[in-house]
């Protein structure tokens, strides 16, 4: 499992399409924030603090994770190197979570120079220091598990075609619902008592509950439920594809 984890990992960062990845996700990240007079400008928000960057990079992950995360067994399928690894001596677990593993250490990778920003308001704001390190932490806590989220959605898109393009649209349209989609519908007030439970069991809910500074249990539970339930079904689907 620890060889194919670093062969997937070299085999983003060796290639162009890791450093592609990175780099739109940082400039576009830097465009919005700190150029583009908008919603999301840090400079003009009045307040030393981080929401607008973690209300607007959901938005840029959920296009960003599913193009990465297309080829994991879409190309291996296409290619018929799926074989390959089904004769290796290791599960279809560990091949999972081989993947799965490297496709958020890369997502950890890429919100590294994002700490810059974090740095940039800690001592643009007056006085220095006033941002909230607590919040701005648990913060980026709740970014990484949305993103480890993504991947498994990913994963499982990947799995249950061998076309790269459509793995992505549906990685991409199942990150959007369950994490925009459910909360829009919920908000709608059409289902009576049902909107409350609609609203909770989107992405969106339980993100913005980790942004206001306060990590529960119910929400790290949420999300790690989330990323087990899409796993399982990956795995499940590989174990059929064995067969």
């Amino acid at each position: 499992m620890r060889a194919l984890y670093l062969k997937e990992i070299k085999g983003f960062l060796s290639s162009i399409i890791g450093y592609i990845f990175m780099l739109i996700f940082v400039v576009t990240c830097w465009l919005f924030l700190w150029v583009i007079s908008d919603y999301y400008n840090l400079l003009e928000g009045g307040v030393s603090d981080l929401i607008p960057f973690f209300n607007l990079t959901p938005l840029i992950l959920l296009i960003l994770i599913p193009a990465i995360t297309m080829r994991s067994f879409a190309e291996e399928k296409r290619t018929g190197t799926i074989e390959l690894l089904y004769t290796r001596p290791i599960s279809d677990f560990k091949i999972l979570a081989a993947k799965y593993l490297a496709g958020v250490t890369l997502v950890v990778i890429t919100l590294l120079p994002t700490i810059t920003f974090y740095i940039s308001m800690h001592y643009l704001g007056d006085p220095v220091g006033v941002l909230d390190d607590g919040a701005a932490v648990t913060s980026y806590l709740g970014l990484i598990l949305l993103g480890a989220t993504f991947v498994s959605i990913g994963i499982f898109a990947s799995t249950i075609t061998s076309n790269q393009i459509v793995a992505f649209i549906i990685a991409m349209f199942l990150c959007w619902f369950l994490f925009s989609g459910l909360s829009l519908l919920g908000s709608y007030a059409t289902f009576a008592g049902f909107d409350s439970i609609i609203r909770y069991a989107s992405i969106d809910f339980h993100y913005e509950s980790i942004k206001k500074g306060v990590l529960i249990f119910s929400d790290l539970f949420y999300f790690l439920s989330l990323i087990a339930f899409f796993l399982f079904a990956s795995h499940n689907v590989l174990t059929a594809l064995r067969k």
